[in-house]
């Protein structure tokens, strides 16, 4: 479509037009999903919905902001010490990621606040226990 909308010809009549047009030439003919709903209509309060669908159909990732990734981090550290084998495996777990915390506390990371401290090893070895 390289045709210019016309001096004094209203938008919308000359998008009509175009659309028209481009139908009965056939042109919207056989596209992929013709026929079939959005997948992201069912989340009419989510303005990225349609953004995030791209995003995963072209199997695209967005990396985290460092503050944000060791939060992730943190997270999947508790789930995995959660269901570790051991208490020293707890432990090890624990240690680590409260390493990095420390580690981003002192250098700072970029991205929002890290909102995040040290875990204390003693308090999630004794869930862990207790869940035992």
């Amino acid at each position: 479509m390289t045709d210019r909308k016309p001096p004094g010809l209203p938008f919308e009549s000359w998008i009509d037009r175009q659309i028209r047009e481009a139908t009965e030439r056939g042109e919207f003919d056989d596209l992929p999903g013709a026929g079939k709903p959005l997948k992201w209509l069912d989340r009419p309060d989510d303005e990225m919905a349609w953004i995030k669908q791209k995003v995963e159909s072209e199997g695209l990732a967005m990396p985290l902001p460092p503050t944000l990734a060791l939060r992730k981090q943190a997270e999947e550290a508790l789930a995995e010490a959660r269901g570790a084998r051991s208490e020293t495996e707890v432990r090890q777990i624990v240690e680590d990621v409260n390493h990095k915390i420390r580690e981003a506390i002192r250098t700072g990371l970029p991205g929002p606040p890290l909102n995040l401290m040290p875990f204390d090893v003693d308090e999630i070895v004794s869930e862990w226990r207790r869940a035992r």
